[in-house]
């Protein structure tokens, strides 16, 4: 027995009980987060990397950049996933970061730190893989455009199971996909691979049954995301 405030319990009934106790959860089943440290976190990875390149002359870039021909041939698997974390120049390096700033606490806040973190790795991922079908083999390309993509077509995709009006979040994508393959040195694989695998995760974590139940509890605080964001 141990003291309570209302008298004494034993150890074994209050373990009894907490097992019917009901633990608060996201939006979409993931454990609530609070402080949003996964995106902040990737986002002083990212900045410490282009850090990196710039100390080392590049030499950081050529080493873990995503090189089709260093996969295929040398086995070089990690360069799927650490050309991620790498940049081309410092307005790449802005825009990623902003866009990750921009939606990354609050899918994170969706989908609990774990989900998230796997959506936008696999988003990565899911670029390098298009690309490594695709490229040119001799060609090195850098950059989260991957994993954003992947987060852009996340967020249309909780739009879409919170009833919200997507419209301006699908103008942004068909935007930033004109500019993919209108303008010259951009790695369309990269986009078009992170915008599926995104899209296809996020519904599948967005429309599991055990996410239907809560997704009304909080509608209320998205709607107010909703309507401050640049789409809306």
């Amino acid at each position: 027995m141990r003291d309570a405030a209302v008298g004494f319990q034993c150890p074994e009934c209050v373990a009894e009980g907490n097992k019917t106790v009901r633990h608060a959860q996201s939006v979409f089943g993931g454990a609530v987060v609070s402080t949003p440290y996964v995106t902040w976190a990737v986002l002083g990875i990212n900045l410490l990397a282009f850090a990196l390149q710039w100390l080392t002359g590049q030499q950081i870039t050529t080493d873990f950049g995503m090189w089709v021909a260093g996969v295929a041939i040398n086995d070089q698997y990690y360069r799927m996933i650490t050309a991620a974390f790498l940049h081309g120049s410092v307005f790449h390096i802005l825009f990623n970061s902003y866009a990750l700033y921009l939606v990354g606490p609050q899918l994170e806040r969706a989908f609990g730190h774990v989900k998230f973190i796997a959506l936008y790795l696999l988003s990565a991922l899911g670029g390098s893989v298009l690309g490594y079908w695709f490229d040119d083999p001799r060609t090195l390309t850098v950059g989260a455009s991957g994993a954003i993509f992947g987060l852009f077509a996340a967020i249309f995709v909780v739009g879409r199971r919170l009833r919200f009006d997507v419209r301006g979040v699908a103008v942004l994508i068909v935007i930033n996909l004109v500019i993919t393959f209108v303008f010259p040195g951009i790695s369309w694989t990269g986009h078009i691979g992170g915008l599926i695998t995104g899209a296809v995760l996020a519904a599948a974590m967005a429309y599991a049954p055990e996410a239907t139940a809560s997704c009304s509890r909080h509608w209320r605080s998205w709607g107010s995301f909703w309507r401050s964001s640049p789409w809306s």
